[in-house]
């Protein structure tokens, strides 16, 4: 078994599952890899289940009912890569906007510069975005500045949804306490984590707007992103983070 899972949640991405999977599975670091599929009409779990044929004890699926939101996604994988054992755990999109060869850039920086949570930053070296249409991009950027604001986190990229997480992250971070499901998950996980002390990462990415299937993305989901942070700032004022076991 691999020491490293790459957690990709899917939903109507036939046009991207078999490609992604394979480009993973190429590298020179062996990665394993489970996809989350919330019942794709489009028989996305299908074609998966053709490469879980090809590549045994690679590739794994978790099937769920429905549509459930992109953060429970999410903790059904933290969850599964921290009982099979995986010291590194990966999120990572299925539409190829995050290059699959900087897994090895944010493996590298827990593996080896001592990061416990690397994040694959699209803002940390200027504005480094292709194919967006420039209001989307604006958007992002200031939404992100805006939670630094908000919430004092050290991160450029605070809604960026390409991550290694060590395991003693997620096993400190009480996973089930994490509430929000859109995008704002992913605000929520980095500030959590900094709030119980663990070190951060920012890696330079060029992050690439999908060429196949149809975005998830909406306004709403940046709302969520954007109106949440004071929430979670003021409840952070009440809650006793756990911190790391020395």
């Amino acid at each position: 078994m691999s020491d490293s899972l790459v957690i990709i949640p899917m939903y109507n991405e036939k046009e991207n599952a078999a490609a992604i999977i394979d480009a993973v599975l190429a590298l020179p670091h062996e990665f394993d890899i489970l996809v989350i599929d919330d019942n794709s009409p489009d028989g996305t779990a299908g074609i998966v289940k053709e490469k879980i044929a090809e590549h045994q004890n690679r590739v794994f699926i978790i099937e769920r009912a429905g549509k459930l939101g992109l953060g429970t996604a999410y903790i059904t994988g933290f969850k599964y890569a921290i009982e099979k054992g995986y010291d590194y755990i990966f999120e990572m999109d299925a539409d190829f906007s995050h290059n699959p060869e900087d897994l090895l850039k944010l493996y590298k920086a827990c593996h080896d510069e001592g990061a416990d949570l690397s994040i694959g930053s699209r803002y940390v070296s200027g504005v480094n975005v292709v194919n967006w249409p420039m209001g989307r991009v604006l958007m992002s950027y200031y939404a992100s500045k805006y939670v630094c604001f908000v919430t004092g986190i050290p991160v450029h990229d605070t809604t960026a949804g390409f991550v290694c997480y060590r395991r003693r992250v997620l096993e400190t971070m009480e996973l089930d306490k994490i509430k929000f499901k859109g995008y704002a998950f992913q605000i929520e996980m980095k500030f959590t984590a900094y709030k119980c002390g663990f070190k951060i990462k920012e890696v330079p990415i060029i992050f690439v707007n999908r060429v196949l299937g149809t975005s998830k993305m909406s306004s709403g989901i940046f709302g969520e992103a954007v109106f949440g942070v004071i929430r979670l700032k003021v409840n952070s004022w009440f809650r006793k983070y756990p911190k790391p076991q020395a």
